[in-house]
């Protein structure tokens, strides 16, 4: 690793350190007068990220990644607007930091109170998407953490604008100038140092692929909250409304397929199947989803085009057009072919059957599990959590959409009147 970028890693880290020890303490309307600065700051730059986002996706064109990759690199003046609009729903939101979880006097009359408190610096490793970078240094600034911002290389043209915009509005605002900064180079060699800064760095959060999670869990000395792959099962019950069913299936694959909370698996069961993959299969086909299928599916679906899937596929998060369908005997078998299969990100019920919904709830391990609605819901802004960091899929110590009170931890505050002993 060169000298130079070693030591530009290592003051970047340094800086937001500082600035994380002043941004602790800042007030709520500090922070969210920064926000609001960073929220008009997009609002009048539109012209500058869609240029900036239209040499991204030319590279993009030019390096031939698929149409779903394109797609979650895409700054659409909807998707402008809704990083404005997340931004604004954290500015409602109520400030995490210096709330009381709990307080007790001991019989000695110490008083012991135990107050939500930030992280600190966290750094965000992410591919693709630049609203990320929005989202993420929004969500830290609100809960009063630093963050370094690693995006990459596909997205590197928007992600400069979008941190261009954000620096020029701390730099405006009562809060410390290096609370967000992005690394300025996609080198590998970058990250590699960045996970070695544990004097100054307390949290890594990494979005992307798996191959990306894997290697950041594995080289980081800092502590890392993952969010591996999304495998999400949709499981048709023998008592679903099909309508319905059919509805939430092609949405929830078809509607965005590159994201993490799309269906990567759809489970039917045996009694219903007959009447329900024919239909289903075909709209399925009409949005130009390829499609997977067991032998009895296959059997169903004989005047479609389908593959045979294997362990391998159901297992896979193609984030693309391309699904698994199985076919299950039991909400039982259901219930083990989510759990073996599942990533443990959201897995979702359609059924008419209280009970059996219940069961499915209870039973799957996932961060979010749902009846009768579509995993596409998984997201820190349909939370109401003001977006998200990311979904965690670990058990330590935020599962699902991270918002601001995930992005926090806790100290005690003793008072005393003299206690020595």
């Amino acid at each position: 690793m060169s000298n130079s970028l070693s030591s530009e890693i290592e003051a970047i880290a340094k800086r937001a350190r500082n600035a994380s020890l002043h941004l602790c303490s800042a007030t709520a309307s500090e922070k969210n007068q920064a926000l609001q600065a960073i929220a008009r700051g997009i609002e009048s730059n539109r012209k500058l990220l869609k240029e900036e986002n239209e040499k991204d996706l030319a590279l993009a064109e030019e390096n031939k990644l698929s149409e779903a990759m394109v797609d979650r690199l895409r700054l659409t003046h909807e998707r402008i607007d809704g990083m404005v609009k997340g931004l604004r729903q954290l500015i409602e939101l109520p400030d995490p930091v210096g709330t009381t979880l709990e307080s007790k006097t001991r019989p000695n009359g110490l008083e012991i109170n135990k107050v939500r408190v930030p992280i600190g610096v966290i750094g965000i490793i992410y591919e693709s998407r630049p609203n990320v970078t929005i989202d993420c240094a929004g969500l830290c600034l609100k809960s009063g953490n630093a963050s370094i911002l690693r995006g990459g290389k596909e997205a590197m043209h928007s992600n400069r604008a979008l941190a261009s915009i954000i620096s020029e509005a701390l730099q405006a605002s009562p809060l410390p100038a290096d609370a967000v900064q992005l690394i300025p180079t996609v080198e590998r060699e970058a990250l590699n140092h960045l996970l070695t800064m544990d004097q100054y760095v307390h949290c890594i959060i990494p979005r992307g692929g798996e191959g990306l999670i894997r290697f950041v869990s594995e080289n980081s000395s800092i502590p890392v909250i993952k969010h591996y792959k999304g495998v999400c099962n949709l499981f048709v019950d023998a008592s679903a409304n099909l309508q319905m069913a059919e509805q939430i299936a092609v949405s929830s694959k078809c509607g965005r397929p590159g994201v993490c909370n799309a269906i990567e698996n759809l489970i039917v069961d045996s009694s219903i199947a007959e009447r329900f993959l024919p239909s289903v299969a075909k709209k399925f086909q009409e949005e130009g989803c390829e499609l997977w299928v067991d032998d009895r599916a296959g059997n169903i679906l004989n005047d479609f085009e389908t593959q045979i899937a294997n362990d391998n596929d159901y297992a896979e998060e193609f984030l693309d057009l391309r699904l698994a369908i199985k076919v299950v005997d039991s909400l039982e078998e259901a219930i083990a072919f989510v759990n073996r299969f599942g990533s443990g990100h959201s897995e979702s019920i359609i059924t008419s059957n209280k009970s059996r919904a219940e069961t499915f709830l209870n039973k799957v391990d996932a961060s979010s599990v749902y009846w009768n609605a579509s995993t596409r819901f998984t997201d820190g802004f349909e939370f109401g959590l003001g977006a998200e960091i990311g979904i965690s899929t670990d058990r330590l110590h935020a599962r699902g959409p991270m918002g601001l009170e995930e992005l926090c931890t806790y100290k005690y505050q003793i008072i005393g009147d003299g206690q020595w002993k």
